[in-house]
């Protein structure tokens, strides 16, 4: 069944997820997938390669958000990635866990320049790292702050 406004050639979510899952198929699980969505949780080590290849092969040219998780109980972080294709018309979610205790994953910044911001906001929050960000520095909170007010541990009122 062809998709309406699909371009020519032009895959759906489905067929997308297909392709990673067969790529990745130890370091990539696929939650879900429809015409226009595709959902992931991604072994850390595996973020930057799957990046590159949705990137290179798979026509995802825009990360449209990057945010941070605190599962205080669960001693986990995460990191959610949405990363678009206009060409397919498909948003891919991608999740990926981190141990609570030393919250870092490798940057995409170099893949897609749009994700500067959304990562270095998400340091300024959460304080999870990006490793090899080009400029991970305070971006909301003033310089010097040594909190991060997102966690669930921050306790409201405190001075910093």
């Amino acid at each position: 069944m062809e998709r309406i406004g699909l371009a020519p050639g032009g895959k759906t979510g489905e067929v997308l997820a297909q392709d990673i899952a067969q790529k990745f198929p130890q370091l990539v699980t696929i939650t879900k997938a429809t015409h226009n969505r595709l959902y992931a949780k991604v072994d850390k080590a595996a973020l930057v390669p799957l990046c590159s290849y949705m990137k290179d092969n798979l026509d995802f040219e825009h990360v449209t958000c990057v945010g941070g998780v605190d599962w205080l109980e669960e001693k986990k972080m995460q990191v959610v990635y949405h990363i678009t294709s206009y060409a397919n018309k498909v948003t891919a979610e991608l999740v990926v866990d981190l141990p609570r205790d030393q919250p870092e994953v490798d940057s995409i910044t170099p893949l897609w320049g749009g994700a500067n911001w959304h990562e270095r906001e998400t340091w300024d929050m959460f304080g999870i790292v990006f490793v090899g960000h080009p400029k991970l520095e305070r971006l909301l909170n003033p310089a010097g702050t040594e909190v991060f007010p997102f966690r669930k541990d921050f306790v409201s009122g405190r001075r910093v």
